[in-house]
């Protein structure tokens, strides 16, 4: 066992560079954008990127973010671009001469406008107008990184414009998951060509919690004994150990997984042209045998899975600080939600109300 550790160590840095290799060159990556940024805007993203270690998905969504807080800026400045189409907005010259006459003001018009005129779908001719509360409160959370890197890294402001900024109100929505019962439904409803496959895939969600990124990046070398070496988000790798279930499922779908050679030769799930599994046809096998299982299909997806595992995991007695290792949660607060969706100390104390006992009269 400890020598499974030490060559899990060992293979840390391995499994980071997978992540390029993992990447499809056809998408979109943050250096495809830095031609459209300013330097300002490409040091921010370089720091998140190099420093911070965020995944290249965060960073994008960062860039987008300021790209449009900038355009909508410089717009609503400047009357001679207000017959543009915001994406039309150039922003190679914004500088930190600019950024530093933004003021609070100016954020909250912005604000206004996501709330009230951004388009929900800008390229569809059926979109609706003003974007919910979530994600305004994510484009905040952009702003706010952006400015306190400026102020507090690099030393560029003097002070922080958006420091009393307030976050628009969330309603707080509990993670929809299965049920034990529903859990178990789900696993013996598994049939089909690629049952052993689809199976351990479906175990391995509901027992150690992956992310759907997780498990399609799984390779072969990854299994380490009784561990499971995970790469997460922001090139992050923890271990994740397997249970009874999760060691017979990958023993029973191994036995069957045909050697292949090229680039995927290590994935640890293949897909039915012998190359690593993809994103939608796990999307799509979590959908089937849901559907398989009497179970909605519409409700549930291979996240909400993920959530399932976290819920039975704190249901039955984990404490919440193990839970956020096994998920990979940077932050406790992430995991602690689970703690509210079906608490049976919660259950007792109702029961205990004295109250609880007086029976309505009878007619």
């Amino acid at each position: 066992m400890q020598l499974n550790k030490i060559k899990i160590l060992f293979n840390i840095e391995e499994a980071k560079i997978r992540v390029s290799q993992m990447t499809s060159p056809t998408r979109h990556s943050v250096t495809d954008y830095r031609d459209e940024a300013p330097q300002v805007l490409c040091d921010f993203l370089s720091y998140h990127e190099s420093i911070k270690a965020h995944s290249q998905k965060t960073v994008d969504e960062y860039f987008l973010d300021l790209r449009n807080f900038f355009r909508y800026i410089k717009q609503s400045r400047d009357r001679s671009l207000r017959d543009l189409e915001l994406d039309q907005v150039s922003i190679m010259d914004v500088d930190i001469n600019l950024i530093r006459t933004i003021s609070l003001t100016d954020v909250y018009s912005y604000l206004t406008y996501l709330s009230r005129d951004r388009a929900r779908q800008p390229n569809s001719d059926k979109t609706k107008y003003g974007l919910n509360a979530s994600t305004r409160a994510r484009k905040i959370a952009t702003l706010r990184s952006f400015f306190n890197y400026l102020t507090q890294k690099v030393h560029l402001l003097d002070s922080n414009p958006i420091k009393d900024l307030d976050s628009p109100k969330l309603k707080k929505t509990l993670p929809r998951y299965l049920t034990l019962d529903e859990s178990v439904e789900l696993l013996d409803s598994v049939d089909g060509a690629y049952k052993e496959r689809d199976y351990c895939i479906l175990t391995l969600f509901l027992n150690c919690g992956l992310r759907i990124s997780e498990l399609i990046g799984l390779d072969l070398t990854d299994i380490q004994g009784d561990a499971l070496r995970v790469l997460g988000k922001g090139n992050k790798v923890r271990i994740v150990y397997l249970n009874d279930a999760c060691k017979a499922a990958l023993e029973r779908y191994l036995a069957v997984r045909r050697p292949i050679s090229g680039r995927d030769q290590d994935a640890l799930f293949l897909s039915s042209r012998d190359q690593r599994i993809s994103r939608s046809t796990v999307h799509a096998l979590v959908k089937k045998h849901l559907s398989q299982a009497g179970l909605d299909s519409s409700q549930y997806s291979s996240h909400k899975l993920r959530h399932t595992a976290a819920t039975l995991m704190l249901q039955n007695g984990v404490d919440v600080k193990a839970v956020q290792e096994v998920l990979g949660h940077e932050h406790l607060n992430t995991t602690e939600i689970y703690t509210h969706i079906d608490n049976e100390a919660l259950r007792v104390a109702a029961r205990a109300n004295p109250l609880g006992r007086v029976k309505p009269p009878k007619d």
